[in-house]
């Protein structure tokens, strides 16, 4: 059963004030690399959800080895964007949707969220009590994410579907760490 890790990076970064996925982190990785670093790591498959505007990035990526979307209708928000990436997942059996301002999210942590995906289950890690990313999707509910519009991502099938969220207690404080303005990357690379 192959379950795969799709990362948004197509956001505007309007609160960061620039484009924070080139964003310098103190290693001199770019917030983006870290996050896809970490990701790669975990040996699960691995997608990147770009804006359609993200071209010249889309190449850099792929030279790099990496699978890359643009999505068309990225400029709606990031439901839109996830619809978009859903739309072409019919090989993989689950997905964890995390988000490229996320770098923190350890290796072990993205195959722990995989082994709980089940066709018709959500996967949700909690550190501390808090609710995180990357949360996961079985193929069950690729229908659901390929309709989602806006700005909201999949939050509101997490409210609508709740007896089917798995909740998943993990030791990892990186499912709670993102990088929203540029004093969120003051803190060390890693905790």
């Amino acid at each position: 059963m192959t379950i795969g890790i799709l990362i948004l990076a197509a956001g505007n970064s309007r609160r960061f004030g620039s484009d924070k996925r080139r964003a310098t982190l103190a290693s001199g990785q770019t917030l983006l690399g870290a996050a896809l670093e970490s990701a790669r790591a975990s040996g699960l498959p691995l997608r990147i959800c770009l804006g359609h505007a993200d071209t010249e990035l889309a190449d850099s990526l792929r030279g790099q080895g990496y699978e890359v979307q643009l999505c068309r209708h990225s400029d709606l928000g990031m439901g839109a964007t996830l619809a978009d990436g859903a739309a072409g997942l019919g090989e993989w059996a689950g997905v964890l949707v995390a988000l490229a301002d996320m770098a923190w999210i350890a290796p072990d942590t993205y195959r722990l969220m995989a082994e709980g995906i089940k066709h018709d289950s959500i996967c949700a890690p909690y550190y501390k009590g808090q609710r995180g990313h990357p949360v996961g999707f079985g193929s069950g509910f690729y229908p659901e994410l390929t309709g989602l519009a806006g700005d909201r991502g999949a939050r509101a099938l997490l409210d609508r579907f709740k007896p089917q969220v798995k909740r998943v207690e993990v030791s990892d404080p990186g499912v709670l760490r993102d990088a929203d303005t540029p004093a969120d990357l003051a803190t060390s690379d890693r905790k």
